[in-house]
């Protein structure tokens, strides 16, 4: 009643995934606003449709993954029909094969696939009753893939009491005065309108309450007094349990404890000798529903208030009874004996330690966490206590909870877990703390490969901090170690660390990472050390060379196929970053909003801090101002905040960038000093990230040589000392600008560009040369140079150069035919475009980016029109 704007949503939505646009809504309010009586609508709406239910109860939320399995049991004989590591996943999350440890993203993925296969055969509806009781990685899993519906024949439909789900929401809220006149008197006979309004403004409009609450008599009450409407609801349903006889009250708490399963209900009735028959008298007073083996309250406050009106000590025999009916072994043998315990117990802790161990193994850290602190509580050992605290902390960092971990930690005592605290401080805190604390566990670690794998966490720290200085003296630790270290893991991550705090120092450091990339291939880092992966990425990222960066994409793609999405955003900004300094730009593009969306998804902060400024430098280049500007203005505030200098670095950078493109070198001046400052400041003194070529090309346009000069010839001596091509290429090239032996100084650049693989570089010099010799009247050599230069940045689609370009080769007297850039593609369907154009399969390609097979053919479609072709043959031959 009352509620036409809300049925014709979900009507739309479910008609919408008929016809295959998938989609998702969650109904958000309080107990007895009318959430499932909506869900209930809807699955009336469903005809023709396969549904899957979960409903939802507070004794089972700590099962891991026991929401999903009732979602996915009538799907699960199609496991065999997704991708192999998501079948691998899926089956160990629902415990029905033994594996190693899982991500928790890709049981997720594995969703996804199972419902976008099991859903070709007829549309698909997923209604889940009270998600916000649903075991956390079940509501994880579902919200992975309902984010990810599009052009499947999928609809999602949940209730929660939850204001903010992890799903699209519509907020119901009370009846309006007319509609609870109409629904009390359907109910309760004629009622005055006073007492309606009464009614009305006690409960604002919540359905439950004006029915409950209908019959009430408010003569007692003062007008000037609000009702305590949940209180009074609460203390309602109470009244209602205790009307019942001795059997029947009993028979309902021990529901109440017990949980939907009739047969556990039975069991723990008859460990109490109680008649578990009594339980028809609570169906009958409207209190529970029995069918298909299973106990249901009416409402959950009616389970709530049955529960808190029971003595305590009667609550802890049930517990103890339903303990015993569920069995020995299973997870909620131990939850029922740890509700039942009065004071330290450590055998319970003991199988509440068993239970967070299986949950563990199967990711389910939200669950696992809760399990290793109730341990702690009933441990009577202090030791003890702390070391649970801390696997309770290391869980709820793994579930993505930081700030519950960080209280966890402080709760185990100050000085616990410094490696972990560290991690944490460096992905969502404190980029500072997390240096410093890895620099502390280091002096207290065991043996010197643990310390230089933590001084390398702080050199990584040090990285993003722009922190030169203290890098520099963490690889002399490191350095003064490396001789005791045994293992080759972290003799790699030793070298590579010591080495990149060099090279920002300009100390060298090149021969360090080429002597640890050989060491990581060969140590196994992939596969043991996940939260480490993206070091194998950082040694081609600082050399910059064109032999240094053949694993990378091998190394990612092997990280797609084992479905570990929360390991890819730090991989992905890499790759991104690679692709960017390469003729790779459509890639980039595509992976760095892949590694963005991912970024965000999974709360790693730092990553999309990066992602966002190295999006923000390409966009410069291609000449996209407006992306460019609202990139850098969602990423310096981020990097502000966490002192991801760096960050800043590149976005500062993107901006000089820009305005050099528009022909802009006044605004670009500007930018590219604060720049330089900022590098100062920070002592950062790689010539990598230095924009002395960009602050020449802006003075010596302003016609400013005078100053210009000594920038370049401070910064040739600088890339001399570092002695890596990408560098000196770009010193050479800012050399030949402003010297009178220009050719000298431009030939040498053009050599040193053939040991690099960044073509928009080679294509600036190439400009600047030919700039040089149309300028000394010797259009026919510049010619050559300006045409390879138009054509490498029209590939890029670099097109505020490649107009500068044409201008300058219009000067030559040549006549230019500019190539016509067509439609262009978004960031996705560049991404899916450039995967089938490898040769993937429809369904390899869904796997590899976590969406569905569907989803992949519309973003096909969609790209087959805008470029006007038929078939992936031409495709690939359309593809920059």
């Amino acid at each position: 009643m009352g509620r036409d704007s809300e049925r014709h949503r979900i009507e739309r939505l479910v008609a919408s995934a008929r016809i295959g646009r998938g989609g998702a809504l969650a109904l958000t309010g309080e107990p007895g606003v009318g959430k499932t009586t909506l869900l209930r609508f809807a699955a009336t709406g469903c005809a023709g449709m396969t549904v899957l239910q979960a409903a939802s109860s507070e004794p089972e939320r700590e099962i891991p993954f026991g929401g999903l399995h009732q979602v996915l049991r009538p799907a699960l004989d199609r496991l065999a029909e997704i991708p192999a590591p998501q079948a691998q996943a899926l089956s160990v999350a629902l415990a029905l094969s033994s594996g190693p440890p899982i991500d928790r993203f890709a049981v997720g993925a594995a969703t996804l696939s199972l419902l976008c296969r099991f859903a070709e055969d007829r549309p698909l509806a997923v209604l889940l009753d009270d998600l916000h009781l649903l075991d956390r990685p079940s509501v994880d899993a579902l919200a992975f893939a309902a984010r990810r519906l599009a052009a499947d024949p999928i609809v999602l439909l949940a209730t929660t009491r939850s204001p903010d789900p992890p799903l699209p929401k519509l907020a119901l809220t009370g009846l309006d005065l007319a509609t609870a006149h109409d629904l009390v008197a359907s109910r309760a006979g004629p009622v005055s309108p006073d007492h309606i309004a009464r009614l009305h403004r006690a409960t604002s409009g919540n359905p439950l309450a004006l029915i409950e609450l209908a019959a009430r008599p408010l003569r007692d009450v003062s007008p000037e007094t609000p009702l305590p409407v949940s209180a009074a609801l609460a203390h309602e349903f109470a009244a209602q349990a205790r009307s019942l006889g001795p059997a029947g009250q009993a028979a309902a708490l021990v529901a109440a404890v017990a949980g939907t399963d009739l047969r556990v209900v039975a069991g723990a009735c008859e460990a109490l000798g109680v008649a578990v028959d009594a339980l028809a008298e609570a169906e009958s007073a409207g209190l529970v529903r029995i069918a298909d083996g299973r106990v249901e309250f009416r409402h959950p406050l009616i389970r709530a208030a049955v529960y808190g009106d029971a003595d305590p000590q009667r609550r802890r025999e049930i517990h103890r009874a339903v303990a015993s009916a569920v069995g020995a072994g299973s997870d909620r043998h131990a939850w029922h004996l740890a509700e039942a315990a009065v004071g330290p117990d450590a055998e319970v802790a003991d199988l509440l330690v068993r239970a967070a161990g299986r949950a563990h193994e199967r990711s389910a850290h939200d669950v696992a966490s809760a399990a290793y602190e109730r341990a702690a509580r009933l441990s009577p050992e202090v030791e003890r206590y702390a070391s649970l605290s801390v696997s309770a902390a290391e869980s709820a960092w793994l579930a993505g909870e930081t700030k519950r971990s960080v209280a966890l930690l402080d709760q185990a005592g100050p000085g616990t877990a410094v490696e972990l605290r560290a991690a944490i401080a460096a992905r969502t805190g404190s980029l500072t703390e997390a240096r410093d604390l890895c620099r502390q566990a280091a002096e207290a670690a065991d043996t010197p490969d643990a310390a230089v794998v933590l001084l390398a966490d702080g050199v990584n720290a040090c990285f993003y901090l722009g922190d030169t200085t203290t890098g520099l003296a963490l690889a002399h630790e490191i350095e003064a170690r490396l001789p005791q270290v045994t293992a080759p893991q972290a003799s790699g991550l030793g070298r590579m660390a010591a080495g990149v705090a060099r090279i920002l120092a300009n100390r060298g450091g090149a021969d360090q990472i080429r002597t640890a990339i050989d060491l990581l291939a060969r140590s196994g880092l992939l596969h043991d050390d996940r939260r480490r992966l993206s070091w194998l990425m950082i040694g081609p990222m600082f050399l910059r060379d064109a032999d240094s960066g053949a694993d990378l994409r091998r190394t990612v793609a092997h990280a797609r196929t084992e479905a570990a999405v929360g390991t890819l955003p730090a991989l992905l900004f890499h790759v991104a970053r690679d692709e960017a300094t390469t003729n790779q730009w459509a890639r980039a593009e595509a992976t760095y909003d892949e590694a963005t969306r991912l970024a965000r998804e999974t709360g790693q902060e730092t990553d999309l801090a990066m992602c966002l400024a190295g999006r923000a430098w390409l966009q410069a280049r291609l000449g996209n101002e407006n992306r460019c500007r609202d990139l850098v203005a969602e990423a310096l505030p981020l990097c502000r905040s966490r002192d991801i200098h760096i960050g800043r670095v590149w976005s500062l950078f993107a901006l000089g960038e820009l305005e050099l493109g528009r022909g802009e070198p006044g605004r670009a001046l500007a930018h590219l000093e604060e720049l330089a400052g900022l590098l100062n400041e920070l002592k950062l003194t790689d010539p990598d990230v230095s924009p002395a070529p960009e602050l020449t090309d802006a003075l010596v346009r302003l016609n400013r040589r005078e100053e210009a000069a000594p920038i370049a010839e401070r910064y040739l001596e600088d890339a001399r000392a570092k002695g890596q091509p990408w560098s000196l290429a770009r010193a050479e090239r800012t050399a030949g600008v402003l010297s009178g032996d220009f050719e000298t100084h431009f030939e040498a650049s053009l050599r040193y560009h053939e040991r690099t693989l960044d073509e928009f570089e080679t294509a600036r010099t190439r400009l600047a040369y030919g700039a040089r010799l149309r300028r000394a009247r010797r259009r026919a050599d510049a010619r050559p140079h300006l045409h390879a230069a138009l054509e490498t940045f029209e590939h890029l689609r670099a097109a505020r150069w490649a107009d500068l370009a044409a201008v300058e080769l219009g000067a030559t007297g040549e006549t230019i035919k500019r190539r016509d850039e067509g439609e262009t593609l978004t960031p996705q369907e560049l991404q899916v475009s450039l995967l089938l154009a490898e040769g993937k399969t429809t369904r390899e390609v869904a796997a590899a980016l976590f969406l569905s097979p569907k989803t992949i053919e519309y973003h096909l479609r969609k790209v087959y029109t805008k470029l006007g072709i038929r078939s992936r043959a031409e495709l690939a031959d359309r593809l920059p």
